[in-house]
């Protein structure tokens, strides 16, 4: 066995397996991104460290397998601390197997660097209602790079490199500017028939993102997918608010146009950005054939 298709052949259970360890060690790292990016503090040091100060030893640092042996509770204090943190991992390990699987190595690859953005932009944008350059401009950058050097991407494979890099890289810059200039015209028309702001300049800058790993029709169907996401979490949040008489945890947080925290109600702020980076997500894994399909469909009608 000497190359690729061999070996997999072989051992069918090993690159899923290493996709999925793989990923339960990036959503580690996304972890800290979620939590110190925001903050503007380093990523990168000081390490790993408890609430109360102590760093976190290796053995209790293991992804998933740490919060499940600890019971939640930090070893060195005994914190309890939240289960969204293997949350994240166990997400970010699903993704990525799902990449491997449904995909040829090279845009399995890229697939894994776009789902870690949409995992770490949208709790962020939970958290803090607000999704910071590097998860926008930083990775739509990256992704219309990621198209010019790996145009399976977005399709372009088994003809002349050069070519396949040019129509690629082409196809990630459509649809970073179709998807930030659909966002952002929708916004201003949005801000000028209710008079107030009706969307973050961040969410333009992310859909351009999306649109970069996507391409055009990818960025069209996260937007108005987006949308449909966003009123279904809504209604269903706060039908259950209504009912209940409390706001659920898996409602979006909100808060008055002043910026103070609010319940869940209309003309409140919510945050965009998961309901966006869920289309996203569901275009690149599932619906890109139907989507493309539907375009080249009405492109030929008109």
């Amino acid at each position: 066995m000497t190359d690729y298709p061999e070996f997999a052949a072989a051992f069918p259970w090993f690159f899923p397996a290493v996709a999925g360890v793989f990923g339960a060690m990036v959503g580690s790292f996304l972890n800290v991104c979620i939590y110190r990016i925001p903050a503007g503090q380093s990523i990168v040091t000081p390490g790993s460290h408890c609430a109360c100060g102590k760093p976190i030893a290796w053995y209790d640092n293991l992804p998933v397998l740490s919060w499940f042996i600890l019971r939640g509770r930090a070893r060195c204090c005994g914190r309890p601390y939240s289960f969204r943190y293997a949350f994240v991992e166990l997400l970010t390990a699903a993704l990525f197997l799902a990449c491997w699987l449904l995909f040829p190595p090279a845009k399995a690859v890229c697939g894994m660097v776009f789902v870690s953005v949409l995992v770490a932009a949208t709790f962020i944008d939970l958290d803090h209602m607000v999704i910071p350059d590097v998860f926008t401009l930083g990775a739509g950058l990256l992704g219309v790079l990621l198209s010019f050097i790996l145009p399976a991407l977005h399709g372009q494979h088994g003809g002349i490199l050069v070519v396949d890099s040019l129509r690629s890289g082409t196809a990630a810059m459509q649809g970073l500017l179709v998807g930030s200039g659909l966002v952002l015209w929708i916004a201003l028309l949005a801000e000028l028939a209710l008079k107030k702001e009706a969307m973050g300049f961040g969410d333009v800058k992310f859909v351009g993102m999306i649109g970069a790993f996507c391409g055009w029709q990818g960025a069209v169907f996260s937007v108005f997918g987006g949308a449909v996401v966003g009123t279904v979490w809504f209604v269903l949040a706060l039908l259950w608010q209504k009912v209940s008489g409390k706001a659920s945890a898996a409602a979006p947080p909100s808060e008055t146009p002043e910026g103070e925290p609010a319940p869940l109600g209309f003309g409140m702020h919510v945050p965009f950005g998961p309901m966006l980076a869920i289309a996203g997500l569901l275009y690149f894994l599932v619906c890109h054939r139907w989507v493309a399909g539907y375009f080249a469909s009405l492109g030929e009608l008109l």
